[in-house]
């Protein structure tokens, strides 16, 4: 199998993209990233965005859009970004959370799954794909079986695909290797996160992750990008970034 593309989830520099959005998009670029995953737009027209992401020679085959779970129009809301996401010309629709709640009983886990169900159907009949990012709390278990396998067993591979955040994973005390390897066929994306023992973000190979075997592991599974994020940062967010991009192309995935 071919390697999967590397990019940047640019929450990772929403410090700088809090302040110029489309000079950080200029940034990123610099380094040598050629993938991009968004995380909102700052008030800028799908238009000025596509064309800063074209003058840096970068691609954003997804984004993170939040659903607007407790709001009454949240079906309206979703189709407006739906609209946006299409103009913009992405491929991939994430949802980057949920909130499911600390001690959720198994019919907040399958309202959660009928929820991601009923805007997985939105958002693939407008031709985009659907996914689901993850944390922690999605591998804890409900009646005996972690709730990331209740949603994806109760809503079908057709309407949704895993976004598996292989640092979550591993501080929720599960082997992210294994998981890739578990849904391997409905992975296309993962995010490269690394945390250190006492929770803190760290920069990619400075954590507790087998990146060995997380990165083996999306090889063989077909994985197409890995997105690498970091919100926590010992120096500067766009330092970071520089260093996860060295880390990944150091080692023939860039």
């Amino acid at each position: 199998m071919s390697k999967p593309q590397v990019g940047i989830q640019l929450y990772s520099v929403r410090d700088r993209s809090e302040k110029d959005f489309l000079g950080t998009i200029r940034e990123i670029g610099a380094i040598g990233y050629k993938n991009v995953e968004l995380a909102g737009y700052y008030g800028h027209s799908a238009k000025e965005v596509k064309q800063a992401l074209a003058d840096a020679g970068l691609n954003a085959p997804s984004a993170h859009i939040g659903l607007t779970v407790n709001d009454p129009a949240i079906w309206d809301n979703l189709k407006k970004q739906v609209e946006y996401a299409q103009e913009l010309g992405l491929k991939r629709f994430i949802v980057p959370y949920y909130p499911l709640g600390d001690n959720p009983a198994l019919d907040d886990v399958h309202k959660m799954a009928d929820n991601l169900e009923q805007a997985a159907k939105i958002v693939t009949e407008s031709g985009l794909a659907f996914g689901y990012h993850n944390h922690a709390f999605e591998f804890k278990p409900v009646e005996g079986k972690l709730v990331i396998d209740h949603i994806f067993e109760r809503v079908p591979a057709e309407l949704l695909f895993a976004e598996f955040d292989l640092g979550w994973i591993k501080v929720a005390g599960q082997d992210p290797a294994a998981y890739v390897k578990k849904y391997a066929g409905r992975l296309p994306v993962v995010h490269a996160k690394d945390f250190k023992d006492d929770g803190k973000d760290a920069e990619i190979g400075k954590g507790s992750v087998d990146w060995d075997s997380a990165l083996a592991a999306c090889e063989a599974a077909g994985v197409e990008y890995v997105i690498i994020e970091q919100e926590q940062y010992e120096v500067s967010s766009l330092v970071s970034a520089k260093n996860n991009f060295e880390w990944f192309k150091a080692r023939g995935w860039a």
